[in-house]
């Protein structure tokens, strides 16, 4: 599995940020391409912060946390927690500027060797930290078709 470290997957995670546009349409869901983006600012923004010191959710880390960084892709329309959606529209090109400097801040992080847990999942290895942050956010830029 890709990880956001790897400096190939790096770019092409920029690349495809960038070919989002006001046209792009979801394949499945209901988040706009400017919500999509939005929602995709709060795992890297958790990752770069780092604070957490949580043993995370149990049920989460049985039954979820393996899937964060495993090589098969999430399902369509699963369900979204309710803080990290909005109703309400959202600019794409001012949060496409804000997710790039995350994915830039988080890239940034590759050198780190001491993580604190996930609020969710709890102890993550430097290894799962990258791996969890691509398949999340591949998953939602092939959600628009990029």
């Amino acid at each position: 599995m890709k990880s956001i470290f790897e400096r190939t997957t790096y770019n092409e995670v920029l690349e495809r940020i960038d070919s989002l546009n006001e046209n792009s349409t979801r394949q499945w869901g209901k988040m706009t391409a400017g919500q999509m983006v939005w929602h995709c600012q709060f795992p890297f923004v958790i990752g770069i912060k780092n604070k957490h010191r949580g043993k995370g959710n149990f049920f989460v880390k049985l039954f979820f946390k393996k899937q964060m960084y495993s090589d098969k892709p999430f399902r369509k329309n699963l369900p979204t927690a309710s803080n990290l959606r909005t109703k309400e529209d959202k600019n794409l090109s001012t949060e496409k500027a804000i997710l790039k400097q995350l994915v830039n801040d988080f890239y940034n992080c590759r050198t780190r060797k001491d993580w604190n847990p996930h609020p969710l999942f709890g102890k993550l290895t430097h290894e799962q930290w990258g791996k969890m942050e691509y398949k999340h956010l591949d998953h939602h830029l092939t959600q628009f078709g990029v």
